[in-house]
C-alpha cells in the first residue's frame, strides 16, 4: 500500500458534474448601484459584503480603510466596488498573468482615496454619523447628523440591507402601479 492507496477509505458519492463550472454565471461587469431592482441590490450587497470582510482581513486593513459600517457611506460603497470588480477581471482565469500586479498597483491608489472617502465621511471604527455635506445656496440644510455608537456591524448591514431592499421594492411597486393597465405606459 502506498501514500496515494485510499482503498481504505469509505466510497463517497461524487459525479463529475460537481466540479464543471457554473455556465450560467455572468462575466464581471460594472454595477450602477442606482439601476438595480430590488433583488439584485440585494445579491449584490451580500456578495460585495463578503469581498469587503475577505479583503479588510486578507490586507489587514484598518478601519481608516475600511470601516465597519462602510455600507451606509455612498461613496465608500462605490469605491469599493470599483474596487472588487477590478480584482473579478485581474483574477479571472482568462486574465492576462500580470493582471493581479496591475491590480495591487491600483489597490495602493485605491487605499489612499478610501483613507480620504473614510476621513470625510466621518466614520470610525466605534462610532458613526452620516456623511456631511456642503449645503449650496437656496438648499436646505439637513437634518442634524447624530453620531452613534457601533455596537453590532453585521446587525447594522443586515438591518441596512432590509431597509434598502424594501425602500427598492417599495419605488418599484409605486413605478408599475403608475403605469396604463391597458397600454403599459407611464400615463402623461
Amino acid at each position: 500500500m502506498n501514500e496515494h492507496d485510499h482503498s481504505d477509505r469509505p466510497a463517497r458519492n461524487i459525479s463529475a458534474d460537481q466540479f464543471e463550472p457554473d455556465l450560467v454565471a455572468e462575466p464581471p461587469h460594472p454595477i450602477n448601484w442606482n439601476l438595480l431592482t430590488s433583488h439584485d441590490l440585494e445579491q449584490e450587497l451580500l456578495e460585495l459584503n463578503r469581498w469587503v470582510n475577505w479583503l479588510r482581513t486578507e490586507y489587514g486593513l484598518p478601519a481608516s480603510v475600511i470601516p465597519p459600517l462602510w455600507h451606509r457611506h455612498p461613496e465608500l460603497l462605490w469605491e469599493l466596488s470599483a474596487l472588487h470588480l477590478h480584482w473579478l477581471c485581474a483574477y479571472d482565469p482568462n486574465q492576462d498573468g500580470s493582471a493581479p500586479f496591475g491590480w495591487h498597483r491600483d489597490f495602493l491608489d485605491a487605499r489612499q482615496r478610501l483613507r480620504d472617502w473614510v476621513a470625510t465621511s466621518g466614520t470610525r471604527l466605534d462610532r458613526d454619523r452620516p456623511t456631511r455635506h456642503t449645503i449650496w445656496p437656496g438648499e436646505e440644510p439637513p437634518a442634524d447628523s447624530v453620531e452613534q455608537s457601533i455596537t453590532d456591524r453585521d446587525a447594522d448591514f443586515v438591518q441596512f440591507v432590509l431597509e434598502q431592499v424594501e425602500a427598492r421594492r417599495a419605488a418599484e411597486d409605486a413605478f408599475y402601479a403608475s403605469l396604463d393597465e391597458r397600454t403599459g405606459e407611464i400615463p402623461s
